[in-house]
């Protein structure tokens, strides 16, 4: 009778509990704005993602806050990863999202990335993704990758941490692709534009669910050709393109291209700062999850043509684990790659 009495005493504490943390979350939330952070400009994917999100994270989380969208790009959203680290308040009321490149930033020693992504507070990522290099055609313009050995291409890209600039250079100082890459543009519709003006030849860092968002039309007319698709999974979404992997000619370049590629497992990451109360960071989780299964969500995603392909913060600190456990010599070639 006593044990019986002690479990129910015990349930009931745990119970209590609980409800107090729900009802703490609540009563912080209410009445309180919850700031989205975009590392890019906006027009591209990473704001399609995080406007949409947006539109329903907010009725999920306890306290209903209101939710609102901002803009920070720079430095290959190296400049939001730095911002969310340093100076964005921790006690859950800015999440940001931002590259993948840049959260390796840390990880490949760039004094300029003043964080350590293993502290952020992930709450999981919107999608893992495969990104292609495509190319506008035109005259002596390569249409295949085998063609951009010989014949040499201009991409486009945004600062030295964004993929737009580093995949160019995995191609050219990995597998001898005849590539440049000219810095300078804020983002993907900046880049996309002069490829229109013809004032480089292509881009790359074109996630899957942007090119069926934004490209479909001119993939499917064949004026954009896709001609090498990149990721630790392949997709055959607009057909028979070939991988990074299958040019790779030693174990030691597919190390090296698992440096670059296998963190698109991070391809729309939403991250708190360190530090944000275990509590609320829970509730963030939960209604993040929530909201990626929410079927509003959902129609409002499929409309917009964004691919929702959930991961969690367990996996993402595992993959950040391993990169921080990567052997110095293979850091260093995957550094000098990108021209480090």
């Amino acid at each position: 009778m006593m044990r019986t009495y002690l479990l129910l005493s015990a349930a009931l504490c745990s119970i209590t509990t609980t409800l107090a943390h729900a009802d703490s979350v609540s009563d912080f939330y209410q009445n309180r704005n919850v700031s989205l952070i975009v590392g890019f400009p906006p027009g591209g994917g990473y704001d399609a993602n995080m406007r949409v999100l947006s539109r329903h994270i907010g009725k999920r989380i306890p306290g209903e806050p209101t939710i609102t969208v901002s803009n920070m790009p720079g430095a290959g959203s190296l400049t939001a990863a730095n911002f969310l680290a340093r100076s964005a308040p921790r006690d859950g009321t800015a999440l940001a999202m931002f590259s993948s490149s840049a959260a390796m930033e840390a990880i490949f020693q760039n004094k300029a990335a003043t964080f350590d992504p293993q502290k952020f507070s992930w709450l999981g990522s919107m999608s893992q993704e495969v990104t292609f290099c495509g190319v506008w055609q035109g005259p002596n313009i390569p249409s295949t990758f085998a063609e951009m050995m010989k014949t040499k291409t201009v991409f486009g890209s945004g600062g030295t941490a964004a993929i737009t600039y580093q995949h160019p250079m995995v191609l050219r100082n990995v597998l001898g692709a005849n590539v440049e890459a000219v810095t300078g543009y804020a983002g993907t519709r900046d880049i996309n534009l002069a490829m229109n003006r013809g004032e480089v030849n292509g881009s790359c860092g074109l996630f899957e669910s942007s090119i069926s968002s934004q490209w479909g039309n001119e993939v499917k007319t064949g004026q954009l050709k896709l001609v090498i698709q990149m990721g630790a999974k392949r997709t055959d979404s607009f057909g028979p393109i070939p991988s990074v992997y299958d040019f790779a000619k030693s174990d030691e370049q597919r190390a090296i291209l698992d440096v670059h590629f296998k963190q698109l497992l991070l391809a729309r990451p939403v991250v708190a700062p360190p530090d944000v109360p275990a509590d609320r960071l829970a509730a963030l989780r939960k209604a993040f999850v929530a909201t990626l299964n929410d079927p509003a969500f959902r129609a409002d995603s499929d409309k917009l043509g964004i691919d929702i392909d959930y991961v969690s913060p367990e996996a993402i600190q595992e993959l950040l684990a391993s990169f921080a456990a990567m052997s110095p010599d293979i850091r260093q070639k995957a550094l000098a790659v990108i021209g480090r």
